[in-house]
């Protein structure tokens, strides 16, 4: 990885199961350049590990915090990550 590009963990909490957030973050990062990927989790949040610029990671994170139309996001917790490998997907829940 580029010295220009940083990972990051993200822990999305809230009302963001069953409302296609897993698909519209995917979409979003996607469209960002981004790598990663994006997965439910058995506790009920979304978890995400995606990597890129850092001005890029941090619209990628603003909008997260907003969501699609039928989420509500109350909180986005941002830790440092392991570099996921290239492209984008959509990972089973854990």
């Amino acid at each position: 990885m580029a010295d220009d590009r940083s990972a990051v963990r993200l822990l999305i909490k809230g009302r963001v199961q069953g409302v296609g957030y897993r698909d519209w973050t995917r979409a979003k990062a996607k469209a960002l350049g981004l790598d990663g990927w994006v997965r439910n989790l058995a506790t009920g949040e979304v978890e995400a590990v995606v990597a890129g610029r850092p001005a890029v990671l941090e619209r990628l994170i603003a909008d997260c915090r907003i969501g699609p139309p039928s989420a509500r996001v109350s909180d986005v917790e941002v830790t440092d990550a392991e570099p996921p490998p290239p492209g984008f997907r959509r990972l089973p829940t854990l």
